[in-house]
Protein backbone atom coordinates (compact mmCIF):
# COMPACT_ATOMS: atom_id res chain seq x y z
CA UNK A 1 0.00 0.00 0.00
CA UNK A 2 2.78 2.45 0.95
CA UNK A 3 5.66 0.77 -0.87
CA UNK A 4 8.07 3.29 -2.40
CA UNK A 5 6.04 6.18 -0.97
CA UNK A 6 7.53 9.15 0.86
CA UNK A 7 5.58 9.60 4.08
CA UNK A 8 5.42 12.83 6.06
CA UNK A 9 4.36 12.84 9.72
CA UNK A 10 3.79 16.29 11.17
CA UNK A 11 4.18 16.20 14.94
CA UNK A 12 6.09 12.98 14.42
CA UNK A 13 7.89 13.12 17.78
CA UNK A 14 4.66 12.96 19.79
CA UNK A 15 3.19 9.85 21.42
CA UNK A 16 1.17 8.90 18.35
CA UNK A 17 3.87 9.93 15.89
CA UNK A 18 6.45 7.65 17.47
CA UNK A 19 4.18 4.60 17.36
CA UNK A 20 3.17 5.49 13.81
CA UNK A 21 6.85 5.57 12.78
CA UNK A 22 7.50 2.21 14.43
CA UNK A 23 4.52 0.61 12.68
CA UNK A 24 5.48 2.08 9.31
CA UNK A 25 9.02 0.75 9.69
CA UNK A 26 7.61 -2.71 10.43
CA UNK A 27 6.59 -3.08 6.79
CA UNK A 28 2.95 -3.99 7.48
CA UNK A 29 1.80 -1.29 5.03
CA UNK A 30 4.61 -1.98 2.58
CA UNK A 31 8.15 -0.68 2.45
CA UNK A 32 8.20 3.14 2.28
CA UNK A 33 10.85 4.96 0.34
CA UNK A 34 11.27 7.49 3.14
CA UNK A 35 9.57 8.55 6.39
CA UNK A 36 9.96 12.24 7.27
CA UNK A 37 9.48 13.21 10.93
CA UNK A 38 8.53 16.90 10.91
CA UNK A 39 8.29 18.86 14.16
CA UNK A 40 9.56 22.01 15.83
CA UNK A 41 11.09 20.34 18.90
CA UNK A 42 14.77 19.67 18.19
CA UNK A 43 15.31 18.00 21.58
CA UNK A 44 12.62 15.38 20.92
CA UNK A 45 13.92 14.81 17.40
CA UNK A 46 17.44 14.31 18.72
CA UNK A 47 16.23 11.88 21.40
CA UNK A 48 14.18 9.91 18.88
CA UNK A 49 17.10 9.72 16.43
CA UNK A 50 19.47 8.51 19.17
CA UNK A 51 16.93 5.91 20.33
CA UNK A 52 16.85 4.37 16.85
CA UNK A 53 20.62 4.52 16.48
CA UNK A 54 21.08 2.67 19.78
CA UNK A 55 18.52 -0.06 19.10
CA UNK A 56 19.72 -3.63 19.33
CA UNK A 57 16.62 -5.73 18.72
CA UNK A 58 17.54 -8.92 16.86
CA UNK A 59 13.90 -10.08 16.93
CA UNK A 60 12.81 -6.85 15.25
CA UNK A 61 15.36 -6.68 12.46
CA UNK A 62 12.65 -6.14 9.87
CA UNK A 63 11.46 -3.03 11.71
CA UNK A 64 14.85 -1.40 12.03
CA UNK A 65 16.56 -2.63 8.86
CA UNK A 66 17.89 0.34 6.93
CA UNK A 67 16.00 2.84 9.11
CA UNK A 68 18.96 5.21 8.81
CA UNK A 69 18.22 5.49 5.12
CA UNK A 70 14.42 5.53 5.50
CA UNK A 71 14.00 7.83 8.50
CA UNK A 72 14.63 11.55 8.05
CA UNK A 73 14.15 14.32 10.63
CA UNK A 74 13.23 17.86 9.66
CA UNK A 75 12.79 20.84 11.94
CA UNK A 76 9.78 22.93 11.02
CA UNK A 77 6.39 24.18 12.15
CA UNK A 78 2.96 23.57 10.59
CA UNK A 79 2.18 27.21 11.47
CA UNK A 80 4.72 28.40 8.91
CA UNK A 81 3.52 28.18 5.31
CA UNK A 82 6.99 28.20 3.75
CA UNK A 83 8.19 25.46 6.10
CA UNK A 84 5.14 23.34 5.25
CA UNK A 85 5.52 23.99 1.51
CA UNK A 86 9.14 22.88 1.59
CA UNK A 87 8.56 19.59 3.39
CA UNK A 88 5.41 18.74 1.38
CA UNK A 89 7.33 18.97 -1.89
CA UNK A 90 8.71 15.49 -1.28
CA UNK A 91 5.61 13.84 0.21
CA UNK A 92 3.21 11.25 -1.18
CA UNK A 93 1.30 10.55 2.06
CA UNK A 94 0.79 13.03 4.92
CA UNK A 95 -0.26 12.22 8.47
CA UNK A 96 -1.09 15.46 10.28
CA UNK A 97 -0.45 14.61 13.94
CA UNK A 98 0.81 18.09 14.91
CA UNK A 99 -1.53 19.58 17.49
CA UNK A 100 -2.00 21.45 20.70
CA UNK A 101 -4.09 18.86 22.53
CA UNK A 102 -4.15 19.70 26.23
CA UNK A 103 -7.64 20.96 27.05
CA UNK A 104 -6.72 23.44 29.84
CA UNK A 105 -3.73 24.79 27.89
CA UNK A 106 -5.92 25.51 24.89
CA UNK A 107 -8.44 27.29 27.13
CA UNK A 108 -5.77 29.61 28.52
CA UNK A 109 -4.04 30.12 25.16
CA UNK A 110 -6.86 29.77 22.61
CA UNK A 111 -5.19 31.55 19.70
CA UNK A 112 -2.12 29.32 20.06
CA UNK A 113 -4.50 26.37 19.51
CA UNK A 114 -5.99 28.16 16.50
CA UNK A 115 -2.57 28.62 14.91
CA UNK A 116 -1.52 24.98 15.26
CA UNK A 117 -4.84 23.14 14.94
CA UNK A 118 -6.50 25.31 12.27
CA UNK A 119 -3.86 27.35 10.45
CA UNK A 120 -1.55 24.32 10.33
CA UNK A 121 -4.04 22.18 8.36
CA UNK A 122 -4.90 25.19 6.17
CA UNK A 123 -1.20 25.58 5.37
CA UNK A 124 -1.08 21.95 4.24
CA UNK A 125 -4.09 22.42 1.95
CA UNK A 126 -2.84 25.77 0.64
CA UNK A 127 0.62 24.40 -0.16
CA UNK A 128 -0.82 21.46 -2.11
CA UNK A 129 -3.25 23.72 -3.97
CA UNK A 130 -0.97 26.66 -4.78
CA UNK A 131 2.07 24.57 -5.71
CA UNK A 132 0.04 21.82 -7.40
CA UNK A 133 1.89 19.22 -5.34
CA UNK A 134 1.35 15.54 -6.26
CA UNK A 135 0.37 14.48 -2.72
CA UNK A 136 -1.76 11.34 -2.87
CA UNK A 137 -3.41 11.30 0.59
CA UNK A 138 -3.63 13.57 3.63
CA UNK A 139 -4.90 12.09 6.90
CA UNK A 140 -6.09 14.54 9.57
CA UNK A 141 -5.81 13.19 13.13
CA UNK A 142 -8.80 14.37 15.13
CA UNK A 143 -10.36 13.70 18.53
CA UNK A 144 -13.65 12.90 20.22
CA UNK A 145 -13.53 16.45 21.59
CA UNK A 146 -14.22 17.72 18.04
CA UNK A 147 -17.72 16.24 18.30
CA UNK A 148 -20.18 18.72 19.86
CA UNK A 149 -17.16 20.71 21.04
CA UNK A 150 -17.34 22.69 24.27
CA UNK A 151 -13.63 23.49 24.57
CA UNK A 152 -11.09 25.29 22.41
CA UNK A 153 -9.16 22.13 21.65
CA UNK A 154 -12.29 20.42 20.34
CA UNK A 155 -13.46 23.51 18.45
CA UNK A 156 -10.15 23.87 16.64
CA UNK A 157 -10.01 20.16 15.82
CA UNK A 158 -13.58 20.33 14.47
CA UNK A 159 -12.51 23.12 12.13
CA UNK A 160 -9.51 21.02 11.06
CA UNK A 161 -11.90 18.24 10.03
CA UNK A 162 -13.99 20.65 7.94
CA UNK A 163 -10.89 22.19 6.32
CA UNK A 164 -9.70 18.76 5.20
CA UNK A 165 -13.14 17.61 4.04
CA UNK A 166 -13.63 20.76 1.94
CA UNK A 167 -10.09 20.49 0.53
CA UNK A 168 -11.26 17.54 -1.57
CA UNK A 169 -13.15 20.05 -3.73
CA UNK A 170 -10.09 22.28 -4.26
CA UNK A 171 -7.35 19.68 -4.67
CA UNK A 172 -8.85 17.17 -7.08
CA UNK A 173 -5.81 14.90 -7.17
CA UNK A 174 -5.40 14.55 -3.40
CA UNK A 175 -7.57 12.46 -1.10
CA UNK A 176 -8.21 14.21 2.24
CA UNK A 177 -9.57 11.98 5.00
CA UNK A 178 -9.77 12.09 8.80
CA UNK A 179 -9.70 9.77 11.79
CA UNK A 180 -11.36 10.59 15.10
CA UNK A 181 -10.79 8.67 18.32
CA UNK A 182 -10.92 9.06 22.10
CA UNK A 183 -8.57 8.96 25.06
CA UNK A 184 -5.37 7.08 24.22
CA UNK A 185 -4.11 4.84 27.02
CA UNK A 186 -0.85 6.14 28.51
CA UNK A 187 -0.27 8.84 25.91
CA UNK A 188 1.57 11.91 27.12
CA UNK A 189 -0.75 14.13 29.18
CA UNK A 190 -3.55 11.56 29.60
CA UNK A 191 -5.14 10.54 32.87
CA UNK A 192 -3.43 7.18 33.44
CA UNK A 193 0.14 8.54 33.65
CA UNK A 194 -1.19 11.20 36.04
CA UNK A 195 -2.80 8.54 38.23
CA UNK A 196 0.43 6.49 38.17
CA UNK A 197 2.43 9.48 39.38
CA UNK A 198 -0.08 10.30 42.11
CA UNK A 199 -0.18 6.69 43.33
CA UNK A 200 3.61 6.43 43.43
CA UNK A 201 3.70 9.66 45.44
CA UNK A 202 1.30 8.23 48.01
CA UNK A 203 -1.79 10.02 46.74
CA UNK A 204 -4.29 11.42 46.74
CA UNK A 205 -5.60 10.49 43.30
CA UNK A 206 -7.54 13.45 41.91
CA UNK A 207 -10.81 12.80 40.09
CA UNK A 208 -12.75 15.68 38.56
CA UNK A 209 -16.24 14.17 38.93
CA UNK A 210 -17.60 10.74 39.85
CA UNK A 211 -19.76 10.56 36.70
CA UNK A 212 -17.00 11.14 34.14
CA UNK A 213 -16.51 8.52 31.40
CA UNK A 214 -13.90 8.21 28.67
CA UNK A 215 -13.28 6.09 25.58
CA UNK A 216 -10.16 3.94 25.95
CA UNK A 217 -7.89 2.66 23.21
CA UNK A 218 -4.20 1.96 22.85
CA UNK A 219 -1.78 3.87 20.65
CA UNK A 220 -1.60 0.80 18.41
CA UNK A 221 -5.40 0.82 18.05
CA UNK A 222 -5.16 4.48 17.08
CA UNK A 223 -2.64 3.55 14.39
CA UNK A 224 -4.87 0.64 13.31
CA UNK A 225 -7.63 3.20 12.71
CA UNK A 226 -5.30 5.41 10.67
CA UNK A 227 -4.15 2.49 8.52
CA UNK A 228 -7.73 1.30 8.00
CA UNK A 229 -8.66 4.77 6.75
CA UNK A 230 -5.67 4.84 4.41
CA UNK A 231 -6.72 1.48 2.97
CA UNK A 232 -10.45 2.06 2.57
CA UNK A 233 -11.61 5.66 3.13
CA UNK A 234 -13.20 7.60 0.29
CA UNK A 235 -12.50 11.31 -0.09
CA UNK A 236 -13.88 13.35 2.81
CA UNK A 237 -14.71 10.42 5.09
CA UNK A 238 -13.90 10.24 8.81
CA UNK A 239 -13.01 6.89 10.37
CA UNK A 240 -13.88 6.12 14.00
CA UNK A 241 -12.94 2.95 15.92
CA UNK A 242 -15.51 0.94 17.83
CA UNK A 243 -13.92 0.92 21.29
CA UNK A 244 -15.09 0.40 24.88
CA UNK A 245 -15.28 3.12 27.49
CA UNK A 246 -15.02 3.30 31.28
CA UNK A 247 -15.80 5.47 34.27
CA UNK A 248 -12.76 7.43 35.41
CA UNK A 249 -13.50 6.37 39.00
CA UNK A 250 -13.24 2.72 37.92
CA UNK A 251 -9.91 3.43 36.19
CA UNK A 252 -8.59 4.97 39.40
CA UNK A 253 -9.90 2.03 41.46
CA UNK A 254 -8.24 -0.51 39.16
CA UNK A 255 -4.90 1.30 39.30
CA UNK A 256 -4.98 1.86 43.06
CA UNK A 257 -5.97 -1.78 43.70
CA UNK A 258 -5.40 -2.57 47.39
CA UNK A 259 -2.98 0.29 48.03
CA UNK A 260 -3.88 2.69 50.88
CA UNK A 261 -4.44 5.62 48.53
CA UNK A 262 -7.26 8.14 48.91
CA UNK A 263 -9.20 9.76 46.07
CA UNK A 264 -10.25 13.40 46.01
CA UNK A 265 -12.97 14.96 43.86
CA UNK A 266 -11.64 18.25 42.48
CA UNK A 267 -14.34 19.41 40.07
CA UNK A 268 -14.35 19.63 36.28
CA UNK A 269 -11.43 21.52 34.75
CA UNK A 270 -11.98 24.35 32.24
CA UNK A 271 -13.40 22.94 29.01
CA UNK A 272 -13.93 19.35 30.20
CA UNK A 273 -16.98 17.23 29.40
CA UNK A 274 -18.51 14.61 31.67
CA UNK A 275 -18.98 12.26 28.68
CA UNK A 276 -17.15 12.33 25.37
CA UNK A 277 -18.89 11.74 22.04
CA UNK A 278 -17.38 10.20 18.90
CA UNK A 279 -20.48 10.51 16.71
CA UNK A 280 -23.10 13.15 17.46
CA UNK A 281 -26.83 12.61 17.02
CA UNK A 282 -26.69 15.06 14.10
CA UNK A 283 -23.89 13.08 12.43
CA UNK A 284 -25.64 9.75 13.03
CA UNK A 285 -27.79 10.07 9.90
CA UNK A 286 -24.66 10.13 7.70
CA UNK A 287 -22.60 7.60 9.68
CA UNK A 288 -22.38 3.98 8.58
CA UNK A 289 -20.72 0.85 9.93
CA UNK A 290 -17.82 -0.53 7.93
CA UNK A 291 -16.21 -3.59 9.52
CA UNK A 292 -15.16 -2.71 13.07
CA UNK A 293 -15.32 1.00 12.36
CA UNK A 294 -17.88 3.77 12.01
CA UNK A 295 -17.50 6.02 8.99
CA UNK A 296 -18.88 9.56 8.92
CA UNK A 297 -19.68 10.49 5.34
CA UNK A 298 -18.78 14.05 4.31
CA UNK A 299 -21.19 16.83 5.18
CA UNK A 300 -20.81 18.29 1.68
CA UNK A 301 -23.20 16.47 -0.69
CA UNK A 302 -20.81 16.83 -3.65
CA UNK A 303 -18.43 14.42 -1.90
CA UNK A 304 -20.89 11.70 -0.88
CA UNK A 305 -20.59 8.47 -2.83
CA UNK A 306 -24.01 7.29 -4.01
CA UNK A 307 -23.49 3.74 -2.79
CA UNK A 308 -22.88 4.94 0.76
CA UNK A 309 -26.33 6.42 1.19
CA UNK A 310 -28.69 4.45 3.41
CA UNK A 311 -28.36 2.29 6.54
CA UNK A 312 -26.96 4.98 8.84
CA UNK A 313 -26.46 4.18 12.53
CA UNK A 314 -28.89 7.02 13.28
CA UNK A 315 -27.83 7.66 16.86
CA UNK A 316 -25.15 9.23 19.04
CA UNK A 317 -22.02 7.25 19.98
CA UNK A 318 -21.05 8.34 23.50
CA UNK A 319 -18.53 7.23 26.14
CA UNK A 320 -21.54 6.77 28.44
CA UNK A 321 -22.50 3.78 26.25
CA UNK A 322 -20.93 0.32 26.41
CA UNK A 323 -19.13 0.90 29.74
CA UNK A 324 -16.70 -1.82 30.77
CA UNK A 325 -17.24 -3.50 34.11
CA UNK A 326 -14.38 -3.49 36.60
CA UNK A 327 -13.12 -6.95 35.56
CA UNK A 328 -13.05 -6.13 31.85
CA UNK A 329 -11.41 -2.78 32.59
CA UNK A 330 -8.70 -4.37 34.69
CA UNK A 331 -8.08 -6.93 31.93
CA UNK A 332 -7.78 -4.11 29.40
CA UNK A 333 -5.27 -2.24 31.56
CA UNK A 334 -3.33 -5.44 32.20
CA UNK A 335 -3.26 -6.23 28.48
CA UNK A 336 -1.37 -3.01 27.82
CA UNK A 337 0.92 -3.28 30.85
CA UNK A 338 -0.64 -0.36 32.72
CA UNK A 339 -1.18 -1.90 36.16
CA UNK A 340 1.51 -0.70 38.52
CA UNK A 341 2.19 -4.15 39.94
CA UNK A 342 3.16 -5.51 36.52
CA UNK A 343 6.91 -5.94 36.58
CA UNK A 344 7.08 -5.91 32.78
CA UNK A 345 5.52 -2.46 32.47
CA UNK A 346 7.74 -0.17 30.43
CA UNK A 347 6.09 3.12 31.17
CA UNK A 348 9.09 5.17 30.16
CA UNK A 349 8.74 3.93 26.58
CA UNK A 350 4.98 4.54 26.59
CA UNK A 351 5.27 8.13 27.76
CA UNK A 352 8.16 9.41 25.68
Amino acid sequence: MLTNKTILITGGTGSLGKVLVRRLLSGEMGSPKKIIVFSRDEAKQHAMRVDYQNLKCPTDEVIYNNFRQMLEFRIGDVRDFHSVSSVLADADIVFNAAALKQVPSCEYFPFEAVQTNILGPENIVRAIREHNLPVDTVVGISTDKACKPVNVMGMTKAIQERIFVQANMECKNTRFICVRYGNVLASRGSVIPLFHEQIRSGGPVTITTTDMTRFLLSLDQAVDTIFEAVRHANRGETYIPGVPSAKVTDIAKALISDKPIKTVITGIRPGEKVHEILVSEEEGHRTISRGNYYVICPILPELVFEELKGSPIGHEYSSADNLMNEWDLKAQLKKYGLLLEQQTMQEGELLR
